[in-house]
């Protein structure tokens, strides 16, 4: 039974030291010296200070800041919680949303839905739109619009609200990535963003425009995917060329 027992334990605890502590030491001490900052999360750096990384996105919503794509990760952009919503195209929850009552017991937005991001991203970028009923009646007591109120009405069976914005919405735009946390938008999502965000800074839409084609990262090896537009990266870089006022 010793005799039997002894070659295994021998193995394993070989393979222990090669497999579990050699190997994941030899690969650390490598990668840290021929590429340490991809090592180390390809952390981005401003003035001294970490302000996100390059690889994982995070959300920015003001107007003067390029805005990412929508997360389903965690309560959104969650790193430690990277997934996507797992709904099929066909889902009336992924595509007009679904609400949901807080603690006060009010209707509030439980998952936001395609439907209600055009709207919002229509607004947002000043994109003219045609509605079957005038937003107006969707606001809340201080005038904004409120998200509850308009995924009743899009889920609405007898008489749903259709909203159509008159130029195409890139697709990335309203819809999560896999993870959740995509980095990168399309350009012609930056292009949309393009107007909104120079007014909010002060400088010409061209000028913008000029700054996201030299942040414009080419397909990987020239033919896999996609150009992309890394937000973080884009939005650091309209910092230094444009900061903002406010």
């Amino acid at each position: 039974m010793i005799k039997e027992l002894g070659p295994g334990l021998r193995l394993t605890i070989v393979f222990t030291i090669l497999l579990g502590l050699a190997y994941p030491a030899l690969m650390t001490g490598i990668s840290q010296l021929i590429f340490p900052d991809k090592a180390n999360g390809s952390l981005v750096t401003v003035n001294g200070k970490v302000v996100g990384s390059s690889l994982i996105g995070q959300p920015f919503s003001k107007p003067e800041y390029f805005h990412p794509r929508p997360s389903s990760a965690g309560g959104g952009y969650d790193a430690g919680a990277s997934s996507g919503s797992n709904l099929g195209p066909t889902s009336a929850k992924l595509l007009h949303g679904t609400t949901k009552m807080d603690d006060k017991n009010k209707e509030v937005a439980d998952f936001d839905g395609i439907s209600l991001r055009v709207v919002r991203y229509a607004l947002d970028n000043g994109i003219p739109y045609e509605s079957s009923m005038p937003l107006d009646a969707f606001k809340d007591d201080q005038g904004n619009l409120d998200n509850a109120k308009l995924i009743k009405a899009f889920n609405d069976e007898k008489s749903p609200l259709t909203f159509k914005p008159t130029a195409s919405i890139p697709s990335d735009a309203v819809t999560a990535s896999s993870s959740g946390l995509d980095p990168h938008i399309s350009p012609a999502n930056a292009e949309m963003q393009a107007t909104r965000v120079a007014n909010a800074r002060g400088a010409s839409a061209e000028q913008v425009k000029q700054l996201i084609a030299q942040n414009t990262e080419p397909a990987n090896l020239g033919f896999l995917g996609e150009p992309g537009v890394n937000v973080l990266m884009l939005n650091i870089a309209l910092d230094k060329q444009f900061p903002s006022s406010k």
